[in-house]
C-alpha cells in the first residue's frame, strides 16, 4: 500500500511539476522546418541557370569553386536573417524602418526596390521563356500567364493559409531540383575535372565578371531580407511557438537542409553544361542551351529541363513579390496589397519581353545588379546580430562577428571589381 500511495505522489507531484513550468517545448522538429526552404527558392530561380549554364558553357568547370563559396556563404547569411527574426520578432526591414530617418529609409526602399524589379526580370523572362519551348508561347503571353499564376500562389502566403504556400514553393522546388539534375544521370561528369574546378582562380576579366554575376544569383539580397520575415509567419496568429532556443536549432537544420538542395541544384546546372555543352556554340542563352541539351541528352530530358525552368519561375517570383511587400511594410510602413507589389515588379519584365531582342542578355544584367545590391543587405544584418540591446544573450560573439565581416568584405570587394570592370568598359 505504502508503495502505491508514493507512486501517487509522485504522479501528481510530476503533473504539478510540468504545469508549473513555462511552455517551453514547442511541436516536434519537422513542425519548425519549412522558412529556410522558401527562401532557397530565390537560389534557384531562372537568374542561376542562365549565369550557371553560361559558366559551364564557357569556362567549362573553372567556376565550381564559386558556387560552392557562395553556398557556403549563404548558408550562413541566411541563418543569421533567420535568427535576427527569431530573437527580435521583427524582419530585416522593420529593424531597418525603425533606426533609419524619413529619408534614410526611403532611400533604402528606392534600392531595395530595384533589387526586387532585377529579381521579377530574371524570374518572369525564365519562365516565359520555359513556356515557349513547352508550348511555343510567344514571351510576351508567356510572361502574362506567369505573372497571373505567381500571384494565385500569393494568396497563400499569410495567416493560416501560409504552410499551405509552404508546401507549394517546396513542391515546385522539388520539380525544380528533379528538372536539373535529371541529365546528370544520363551523363555523368569527370569526377576528376569536378574536384580540379575546387581550386580557386580566374582566367581573365570575362571570368571575373562572370564569377560576380554568379555570386549575384547564389546570395540573394531579396531572399535576405524575407528570411526574417519568414521564421514569424510560420506559425499563424495566436499559435503557440517553440523556444527561442529551440527554434533556433531548428532553424540550423532547416537552413543547413535547404541550402545543400538548392547548391546542389546550382552546382549540377553547371556541372551539366560543362560536361554536355562545353564549347557548343549558341549555348549562352537559355532557349539555345534547351535545344543543346535535348540535341545531346534526348528529347525527354530537354522537356524535363524546360519544366524544372518553368517551376522554378513560378516558385522564385511569388518569394520574389513576398520580399518585396515585406520590404515596403518595414521600410515605408505601408501595407500595400499584394496584387499590388506584384504589378510593381511585373510590368518592366514584361516590357523587356516585348522589346528584348534576347531576353537572355537580361537575365545576365539582373544578376549584376542583384549582386550589386548585396551589400545593403547583408552589412545591416550583421551589424544587427551584433548588437546586445537587440539580441540579448544570442548576440554574435567575436569569433562569429569576425567571420561574418570577413563574408562582408569578400562581398563587396566583388562588387567594387565588377564597378571597375564596367566603368573602364571591360566588363
Amino acid at each position: 500500500m505504502k508503495n502505491d500511495m508514493d507512486s501517487k505522489n509522485m504522479t501528481i507531484t510530476a503533473q504539478h511539476d510540468r504545469s508549473a513550468r513555462p511552455y517551453h517545448h514547442g511541436p516536434a522538429l519537422a513542425g519548425i522546418l519549412g522558412p529556410a526552404f522558401v527562401a532557397a527558392v530565390a537560389y534557384v530561380d531562372p537568374g542561376n541557370v542562365a549565369a550557371n549554364i553560361t559558366s559551364g558553357a564557357r569556362y567549362g568547370y573553372l567556376l565550381v569553386w564559386v558556387l560552392v563559396l557562395a553556398n557556403c556563404m549563404s548558408v550562413l547569411i541566411q541563418y543569421q536573417s533567420a535568427k535576427l527574426g527569431i530573437v527580435t520578432g521583427k524582419s530585416l526591414p522593420e529593424i531597418l524602418g525603425e533606426r533609419l530617418g524619413d529619408a534614410g529609409r526611403f532611400m533604402f526602399f528606392m534600392q531595395a526596390e530595384v533589387i526586387a524589379i532585377a529579381t521579377d526580370l530574371a524570374e518572369v523572362i525564365g519562365g516565359a521563356i520555359a513556356l515557349k519551348l513547352l508550348f511555343g508561347l510567344p514571351l510576351f503571353v508567356g510572361g502574362c500567364i506567369i505573372g497571373a499564376v505567381s500571384t494565385v500562389l500569393l494568396i497563400f502566403e499569410k495567416g493560416a493559409t501560409h504552410r499551405i504556400f509552404e508546401k507549394l514553393i517546396i513542391g515546385l522546388l522539388l520539380v525544380i531540383t528533379f528538372g536539373f539534375i535529371a541529365g546528370l544521370f544520363i551523363a555523368p561528369p569527370n569526377p576528376k575535372e569536378v574536384v580540379a574546378g575546387l581550386i580557386p582562380r580566374f582566367k581573365g576579366t570575362d571570368t571575373v565578371l562572370m564569377a560576380t554575376s554568379m555570386l549575384g544569383a547564389t546570395v540573394m539580397p531579396h531572399a535576405i531580407y524575407l528570411h526574417s520575415t519568414l521564421v514569424n509567419d510560420h506559425y499563424a496568429p495566436g499559435e503557440a511557438k517553440p523556444s527561442i532556443k529551440k527554434l533556433l536549432h531548428g532553424s540550423k537544420i532547416d537552413v543547413a537542409w535547404a541550402l545543400i538542395l538548392a547548391g546542389s541544384v546550382n552546382l549540377a546546372l553547371l556541372i551539366l553544361a560543362a560536361n554536355s555543352l562545353y564549347g557548343m556554340t549558341g549555348t549562352d542563352t537559355i532557349e539555345g542551351a534547351q535545344r543543346a541539351i535535348q540535341h545531346v541528352l534526348g528529347p525527354v530530358i530537354g522537356t524535363i529541363f524546360s519544366i524544372g525552368l518553368l517551376a522554378s519561375s513560378l516558385s522564385s517570383t511569388s518569394v520574389g513579390t513576398y520580399a518585396g511587400s515585406e520590404i515596403m511594410h518595414g521600410l515605408l510602413r505601408i501595407k500595400a496589397p499584394m496584387w499590388a507589389c506584384r504589378v510593381v515588379t511585373l510590368v518592366p519584365a514584361l516590357v523587356v519581353l516585348w522589346f528584348a531582342n534576347n531576353p537572355t542578355e537580361a537575365l545576365i544584367v539582373g544578376q549584376v545588379v542583384l549582386s550589386v545590391g548585396i551589400p545593403f543587405a547583408i552589412i545591416p544584418l550583421m551589424r544587427y546580430t551584433h548588437d546586445r540591446t537587440l539580441m540579448g544573450e544570442h548576440v554574435d560573439g567575436p569569433v562569429k562577428h569576425i567571420v561574418n565581416i570577413a563574408v562582408a568584405a569578400l562581398i563587396v570587394a566583388l562588387n567594387v571589381v565588377l564597378i571597375v570592370l564596367t566603368m573602364l568598359g571591360k566588363a
